[in-house]
């Protein structure tokens, strides 16, 4: 008995997504782009720097850490912002050879790419899956979210945190409201203690304190976390939802400037010991 070969059957939201992409600037921004950017999301970060104080741009500005990083786009921006702005064409060559392949690739424990780019600060970019690597960011395959992974430590060690994480959506409201707030939690967590802390000298002159950039999703649950958590410990808190965000999204960002310090912890690797260091 033969059989004839199936057609492969497209769903009407699968047809749905592709017409938005299609028609979606930033999709088509991203593709022309010379930045090459890895992901949509690229352009949320550059419109929130842009029109909220060029937070990423300032020289003092030294160190910040990515959680949730892969595949990078966010990672992207903050290396340009920094002056890391060569294309990581010979390191992503390399990516995923062991150190010895490296070598026999290369030819010397010593030798470096002849146009080794430069930039000021350090990034870090934390998340579960590899990244490919980028010029000027220290990439970190590991779970922060996993139990444990917070430990008292008295310093802060970055200037901003970010997170555009989100959980795989369960179709159901509540329990993707839930994992919102649960992700809110592990980032505010994470964040007490690598955040530097703002400061008032006996002059009266404020530093400008560590700047947190936390993703949600709206629901009452989340402006209760956003009055209990975030209000009391920031200087200032800002809710955003960037015109790069698709309008039938519930995402938005909040923008929580000037850490006041007033609880802290801070992510350690396996061994006890700070899992990176930005100083």
């Amino acid at each position: 008995m033969s059989f004839r070969p199936t057609l492969p059957l497209y769903k009407k939201s699968s047809t749905a997504w592709l017409a938005r992409q299609s028609r979606d600037p930033f999709v088509k921004a991203r593709l022309s782009s010379p930045s090459s950017y890895r992901s949509r999301a690229a352009y949320k970060l550059i419109e929130l720097n842009d029109k909220w104080g060029r937070f990423l741009s300032r020289p003092s500005v030294r160190s910040v850490v990515d959680l949730g990083a892969a595949p990078g786009g966010w990672s992207q921006v903050v290396a340009e912002n920094f002056g890391w702005t060569l294309e990581a064409a010979d390191n992503a060559e390399d990516f995923g050879l062991h150190e010895e392949a490296k070598v026999q690739k290369r030819g010397s424990w010593s030798t470096e790419p002849m146009n080794k780019p430069t930039g000021r600060g350090n990034i870090v970019a934390l998340d579960l899956l590899p990244m490919v690597p980028i010029p000027g960011v220290q990439t970190l395959q590991m779970d922060f979210l996993a139990p444990g992974s917070a430990r008292i430590n008295p310093e802060g060690t970055a200037d901003i945190v970010l997170s555009d994480m989100a959980a795989n959506f369960s179709g159901s409201k509540i329990r993707d409201s839930q994992m919102s707030l649960d992700i809110c939690h592990a980032v505010f967590d994470f964040a007490k203690g690598a955040l530097t802390v703002r400061t008032v000298d006996e002059r009266g002159k404020a530093s400008c304190g560590g700047i947190l950039l936390l993703k949600h999703f709206a629901h009452p649950l989340l402006q209760e976390f956003r009055k209990e958590h975030l209000e009391p410990n920031f200087h200032l808190v800002h809710y955003i939802k960037p015109e790069s965000s698709r309008a039938d999204s519930a995402e938005g960002y909040w923008l929580c400037r000037g850490w006041l310090g007033r609880t802290q912890s801070v992510f350690l690797g396996q061994a006890g010991k700070p899992a990176f260091d930005l100083h």
